[in-house]
């Protein structure tokens, strides 16, 4: 399988921080976040130690959303900072594609947040490092090129994760919402491809039009790069 390449990880290593939606993109949050938090209060609670020193994710549907919990940390942090300081040159258009594509990040981190609280709120992640020092914030071709990365590893993290969720209790429930969250993230990582070259927005998919997966361990080796905070994933499901 070809190693996806990030561009390197420009601001010293922060803590991730909360952003102010729009009162009319938080209705559609809390909206959204309201399901997820009902069918979440059923999980069990897990409380697996950390074995590596680590942040642990913990095991069965628990550890699953807590990994997509990081992964969408990560990308709410990168556009939260991409709008606070825009590129040279960014047009209004992009300004407005890429503002959306920040709320939607951020709205799939705050519905990650709820669920595990709702289903286990000693088991949810703390808040992550992360550190974005070689990323040229300034640079058109530095902050696309890395967005793409980044939805293209989030296409391929839920597409790899599906397969982890149990078929009992509320995994089936889980999945059809992974679905939801994964179709938005192709969609985002479909118009980053244009803008940098118009036409390729499917470049990813294979000779059967099938985009690929990746296992937890595979993405985190590659988003690990930008995440300061150790992370163990050693219990997730495989």
């Amino acid at each position: 399988m070809k190693k996806m390449i990030l561009p390197p990880p420009l601001e010293n290593s922060k803590q991730i921080s909360e952003f102010g939606m729009q009162r009319r993109n938080m209705l559609k949050f809390f909206g959204a976040s309201a399901a997820l938090v009902t069918i979440g209060s059923a999980c069990n609670k897990d409380d697996t130690p950390a074995s590596n020193g680590g942040v642990n994710l913990g095991s069965g549907d628990v550890g699953i959303l807590n990994y997509a919990y990081a992964l969408e940390q990560l990308e709410a942090a990168f556009y939260v900072k991409v709008i606070a300081s825009p590129y040279s040159g960014i047009t209004s258009l992009e300004t407005e594609y890429l503002t959306d594509i920040r709320n939607h990040e951020v709205a799939h981190r705050e519905f990650f947040r709820a669920a595990i609280t709702a289903a286990a709120a000693s088991s949810i992640i703390p808040d992550l490092e992360v550190d974005f020092s070689s990323i040229d914030f300034t640079s058109r071709a530095s902050v696309l090129g890395t967005a793409k990365a980044f939805e293209d590893l989030g296409v391929t993290a839920y597409n790899g994760a599906g397969q982890l969720i149990s078929t009992t209790g509320n995994g089936p429930t889980y999945l059809t919402l992974a679905g939801k969250i994964v179709s938005v993230e192709a969609r985002h990582a479909a118009l980053i491809a244009d803008l940098l070259s118009n036409g390729t927005f499917a470049a990813t998919t294979d000779a059967n039009g099938l985009d690929m997966a990746r296992t937890p361990a595979q993405v985190l080796a590659i988003a690990g790069t930008y995440i300061k905070t150790k992370i163990d994933a050693s219990n997730l499901p495989s």
